[in-house]
This record gives structure tokens, C-alpha cells and sequence, in this order.
């Protein structure tokens, strides 16, 4: 299909659903600004010549157009600056003429054009690859592109345990077990273990109680009952906190607390039995 020198602006937006068998379209040297989505249907499609247009962009889908060999958007100069990822998917592309646009990079996946032997970029203020690349020739241009695109998707480094800062600074009695050559793991070894159920023994069962507990030396302020006519001033304001809800977790402490020794002593009661 020929079209050339004509002052279109826009292709039928059906174009590739009716002309599905199409092998050539030249529509260069008019003013076209987009081409339709559709032309992406084209799976027949073997040259495509879109030059002297106006071109801003290329359909996203070109990976479609397995058979085509021949693209040629060159000339479209200030219009077209960006090519899509989808032009390296050309699995079938031969010649790729995009000289005298404003592109300053070619996208990374054309590394992956094998049959690619005709590249033209001339007249674009290209910035990767740079000009000492495409004076090695094309071989060198699709290796730069194809080593760039293998370096964007390295994987990130391995984070470090929190169990090896433990080691370090002797929180934790372990060592360290590097993986070996069969693909193990890291791991941690523990060269002794105690068990925490000699906590409830009678050797340590007087560090929960009460008296230790609730001293007056500790922290842990003395409960006066609300109705206790003896208590001193300062127990009595004490008192009228806990009764106005501004202190009341004195209260609750000690309630969880005599619950904690009650199953430690029960605990240890039954291991002593065992």
C-alpha cells in the first residue's frame, strides 16, 4: 500500500483489523503525528516506511509485527524523541532507520536484536550509546545495550542476620555455621542450653515474692486500702489518686504480679513432686 506525498494527518484507526494481510506500508512525506494503535495488528506487515512525517511517538505494541523487516521512521526531526522497549522485541527486523529524529537514548532491549544488520542514527543528539560505541560498529551497539540491560536487574545484596550483631557483641553464646558447598545455609549454633524451668525451683522462687515485691525500698510504691483510717497524709493522697482514677495501675500491678508467683510456685510445687 502506497500513500506517499499526500497531506495526510491520521490513518483510518481500523486499518489493522481490515488490511490484515498487508505486507507494505509507505505513508512518508505526509503529516502524520501518531500512527494508529491498530497498525500493531499487522501480522503480515514486512516494510514499514513512515519517514518526512511528524511523527511524536511509535505504537507501544510493536512486538506484534513479527515479520516485519524493514522500519523506517527517520526525518520526523524534532517530533520523535523516544523510541518504545518494544522495538527490540523485532524478532524479524533487518534495518532500523531512526536517523534525524531528537532521540537521545535507544532503549536497552534492542541488545536483543540478533537479525538486526542495518542500524542508521545519524543526526540525533544520542547520548547512550555514546559515539565512541558507534564507532565500533553495530556489533559493539547491541553488546553496550545488551550489558546495560543485564546490569539493571541485579539482585540486591543479602542482608545480614540480626543474630550475628548478638555474636558480636556477646549477647549471644553461639557460633557461627557458614554454608558449605552442597548449598546449606547459614545458621547458629548454641553450645549450651538451659532449660528456664529452674526458674520455678525453690532456689529462685523467693526472687517473686511478695515481700520482694511490693518493699518499700523498690519501685513499686505500698497500696493502702481505701478505708484505712490509720494511713498518714501522704498515704491518704496516695489513696484519693487511686480513688480519682489517676493512679490505679498500682493497683492492677499488684494483682498481676501475685498471679505470677501463684504459677511459679505452683510450678515449681509440681516439679518437685516429679
Amino acid at each position: 500500500m502506497n500513500a506517499n506525498f499526500n497531506k495526510l494527518t491520521k490513518l483510518p484507526e481500523t486499518i489493522g483489523f481490515e488490511l490484515i494481510n498487508l505486507k507494505k506500508l509507505a505513508v512518508n512525506s505526509n503529516k502524520l503525528i501518531f500512527l494508529p494503535r491498530s497498525i500493531t495488528h499487522l501480522t503480515s506487515l514486512r516494510v514499514l516506511d513512515a519517514r518526512l512525517n511528524c511523527l511524536r511517538a511509535l505504537p507501544e505494541d510493536l512486538e506484534n509485527l513479527i515479520n516485519l523487516q524493514i522500519l523506517n521512521v527517520s526525518q520526523n526531526f524534532q517530533y520523535l524523541q523516544n523510541l518504545p522497549y518494544s522495538i527490540g522485541l523485532l524478532i524479524s527486523l533487518l534495518e532500523l532507520d531512526v536517523s534525524y529524529n531528537k532521540i537521545t537514548t535507544l532503549p536497552d532491549s534492542m541488545g536483543c536484536m540478533k537479525k538486526l544488520q542495518k542500524l542508521s542514527v545519524e543526526g540525533n543528539p544520542l547520548v547512550s550509546p555514546p559515539a565512541e560505541v558507534f564507532e565500533q560498529g553495530l556489533h559493539a551497539v547491541k553488546g553496550y545495550l545488551s550489558e546495560k540491560m543485564n546490569g539493571g536487574h541485579k539482585s540486591p545484596p543479602k542482608k545480614k542476620s540480626w543474630v550475628g550483631k548478638l555474636v558480636k557483641y556477646g549477647t549471644f553464646s553461639g557460633y557461627t555455621l557458614r554454608g558449605t558447598s552442597n548449598g546449606e545455609r547459614e545458621g547458629f549454633f548454641i553450645s549450651e542450653y538451659r532449660s528456664i524451668d529452674g526458674l520455678a525451683s525453690p532456689r529462685h522462687i523467693g526472687m517473686f515474692s511478695p515481700r520482694r515485691l511490693f518493699s518499700p525500698g523498690r519501685s513499686v510504691k505500698k497500696y493502702v486500702p481505701r478505708d484505712d483510717a490509720r494511713a498518714t497524709p501522704r498515704e491518704r493522697r496516695g489513696i484519693l489518686r487511686v480513688r480519682e482514677g489517676t493512679r490505679p495501675e498500682f493497683a492492677v500491678q499488684r494483682q498481676n504480679c501475685f498471679l505470677v508467683v501463684i504459677c511459679i510456685q505452683r510450678s515449681g510445687l509440681e516439679a518437685e513432686s516429679q
